[in-house]
């Protein structure tokens, strides 16, 4: 169940500037996200029937396995994070990201039920030793996924590689995606302005860990592919799999366009996602969209 959210959440921030850090930045995030809070229910969730070729190519994708696992331990993270929050506005935000998180992975496991994928057995994850770190791996790496996930869920779209039912089942997942990253750097935002002083070098240190943890992970992960395991890299090399024909270029410039469209509609005083797009426009100076021959 989602945590209770017809309790007071307190009063927007007024117009004008707010400083990274304030009162009033946590409730605007916060607020952010609790009150675009979508109820959908997972079991009623129309999987709608597919042709056989479509279906097909949704039963092949190598993703199922490791996408279930990771909203089922994302889910964990968060809620573990949010246990040990004493202020009461910011614990339900978490608790309500959590729930979401959860949430996507039923949406995940219906969908393979209806259309009969066979998923390996998931493990047991212990909980977090450090919720914080759990939480901010889980942060930082929906910080990547999502933004390749903007992009393939257009392509799919645009290719129709997704029947355009499908497409519609799966947008408010999307969208919830672009919501939680935009709390959890806002989050981030807020935190290290109110821990103390002596806390916030080890804070950094921690932060750069997370994503030397989180290139290490795709790295193995990448070496796992070649022997057979499922591709949790699928966000960040599965144009070809989607049968898009797109290079890279393309691709990165495909999720910049869309990171910039979904996230648009939400607070211009709010934090967005930097370093992930900050890298895509930098590569993208290398392998830069490539001209069809006429």
């Amino acid at each position: 169940m989602p945590p209770e959210l017809t309790l007071d959440t307190g009063t927007w921030p007024g117009d004008g500037p707010i400083r990274f850090g304030s009162d009033e930045h946590k409730r605007l995030f916060c607020k952010t996200l609790l009150d675009t809070h979508n109820p959908y229910r997972p079991r009623v969730l129309d999987w709608p029937r597919l042709d056989a070729e479509a279906e097909k190519r949704i039963t092949s994708l190598p993703i199922w396995d490791i996408a279930v696992q990771t909203e089922n331990k994302a889910g964990m993270n968060v809620a573990t994070y949010a246990e040990a929050i004493a202020d009461p506005l910011l614990k339900k935000a978490v608790e309500l990201d959590g729930y979401e998180e959860k949430r996507h992975r039923h949406v995940l496991a219906n969908l393979v039920e209806a259309y009969g994928i066979t998923l390996a057995p998931e493990p047991a994850f212990p909980r977090p030793k450090d919720p914080e770190w759990a939480f901010m791996v889980t942060g930082y790496s929906e910080c990547i996924d999502s933004f390749f996930a903007f992009g393939l869920f257009k392509a799919a779209k645009d290719t129709g590689f997704f029947p355009p039912e499908l497409i519609d089942t799966f947008e408010p997942v999307i969208h919830e995606e672009g919501r939680h990253i935009l709390f959890f750097v806002n989050w981030v935002a807020w935190h290290r302005r109110n821990m103390p002083f002596w806390r916030r070098p080890w804070f950094e240190l921690k932060v750069l860990a997370v994503w030397l943890f989180l290139v290490w992970e795709r790295i193995g992960i990448a070496k796992d592919v070649g022997h057979g395991q499922q591709d949790n890299n699928f966000t960040v090399n599965g144009a070809q799999q989607l049968g898009a024909d797109i290079d890279v270029g393309q691709l990165i410039a495909i999720c910049l366009a869309e990171n910039d469209r979904r996230l648009s509609i939400y607070d211009p005083r709010l934090k967005r996602p930097r370093f992930v797009p900050f890298m895509a426009r930098l590569a993208l100076k290398f392998v830069g969209p490539k001209k069809k021959a006429a």
